[in-house]
């Protein structure tokens, strides 16, 4: 019995951008990236004179390896082999004209309340106080879809009236077809939300599938405008 060759499926909606489009960020995510800090409180964040995007989701969902990814680089971001470890807000610059900025993940057990309260307050901070904060991009497992901890995080981004995308990660560790279905299912989920932008992306930072799209809306939200 011979293995029946692997299709790698391609999750992108190319329709949306044309090629001149996905190059111009392709060459624009290329250039020099790098940390500049990690803030625990609000008066130690950088000023608010550059565009930002900024990347949440559940702990584990992926987040350092997509940042990682769209850069082109293994280790700006790097990633905890303890769920919830991070509790700083990390900024990196790109190319000196925006930055990229990585959220606190949640939705882990292991710390006490009282921290998880802290720095989740600082999420909930920094999304009311930065104005120049372009959209929320929240992280979710596309083998698990949406999960109750993640509606929570949306209810607080709709409170806050912030921008926000879901962007499903591990794209590549299921079916095409049962990719499909987790985006008409959290499309229908979020269709009523007031600050969801009514489009899902699919990626896999591993296989570089939807990356290129990613990239491109980025730079159309905060270069282009």
């Amino acid at each position: 019995m011979t293995d029946e060759p692997t299709i790698q499926p391609d999750f992108s909606d190319k329709s949306e951008f044309t090629e001149e489009q996905i190059e111009t960020a392709r060459v624009f995510f290329a250039q020099p990236v790098s940390f500049v800090m990690g803030a625990v409180r609000m008066d130690t964040m950088p000023s608010t004179d550059l565009p930002e995007v900024a990347f949440a989701g559940r702990s584990n969902v992926g987040k350092s390896s997509l940042i990682n990814g769209l850069v082109g680089q293994k280790y700006l971001a790097r990633a905890s082999n303890e769920p919830g470890r991070t509790r700083e807000i990390n900024f990196f610059l790109l190319a000196e004209k925006m930055r990229l900025v990585d959220l606190p993940g949640y939705g882990f057990a292991r710390a006490s309340r009282s921290i998880v309260d802290k720095f989740q307050d600082l999420g909930r901070a920094y999304l009311r106080g930065r104005p120049n904060l372009k959209r929320v991009y929240v992280l979710i497992d596309a083998r698990h879809g949406l999960k109750k901890v993640d509606l929570e995080a949306l209810d607080a981004l709709d409170v806050a009236a912030v921008s926000y995308q879901i962007v499903l990660t591990k794209a590549d560790k299921i079916k095409p077809h049962e990719v499909d279905k987790v985006v008409a299912e959290t499309l229908k989920a979020i269709a009523k939300r007031p600050a969801a932008f009514p489009r899902v992306l699919a990626t896999s930072s591993e296989k570089g599938l939807g990356m290129p799209e990613l990239r491109a809306e980025i730079v159309r939200l905060c270069i282009d405008e």
